[in-house]
């Protein structure tokens, strides 16, 4: 009998485990999906009405926890939907709380490949949490879109 209950609850962690792993897998999805959409969006509109709406809170390009922001290739942030104190800022600096320059790495691929995913912590604006975060960048022109997924952070040793 124990052993059934030990066999039952280990199906039911993989199970568990398997379904977190195939939604952070259809985040990421979901955020390279509105990425392209964003390019698509600068292709036919234009950078400025793109900009703009890529700000707007609630706005095409604002899910929730999905929504794209915006760099230019110098790592100064051009639109964010959730931050908008962050807009006209020099972020490239900036670290993440383990300390990784994410938006170097951000700016660099954008430069040197065109696109690309980077990982980093950041603050879930949905959670007000500290969660890691897998982020697809694409060059369009002189900008860099972005989205990113978030899965739960631990800090190890806190």
């Amino acid at each position: 009998m124990k052993k059934t209950i030990t066999v039952v609850m280990i199906i039911g962690l993989i199970g568990l485990f398997a379904c977190m792993g195939l939604s952070y897998a259809s985040g990421k999805d979901a955020a390279k999906a509105m990425v392209k959409k964003a390019a698509a969006y600068v292709k036919y509109q234009g950078k400025e009405k793109a900009i703009a709406e890529i700000s707007k809170p609630r706005g095409m390009f604002d899910r929730g926890e999905l929504y794209v922001f915006a760099y230019d290739l110098q790592g100064v942030m051009v639109a964010h939907p959730k931050n908008p104190a962050l807009i006209g800022k020099n972020l490239i600096a900036v670290p993440d709380d383990d300390g990784k320059l994410f938006r170097n790495e951000i700016v660099e691929k954008a430069k040197n490949r065109g696109s690309g995913w980077v990982d980093y912590v950041y603050l879930n604006p949905e959670t007000n949490e500290m969660e890691h975060k897998t982020t697809y960048l694409l060059k369009v022109g002189d900008i860099i879109l972005c989205c990113g997924a978030y899965r739960e952070y631990s800090h190890e040793g806190d």
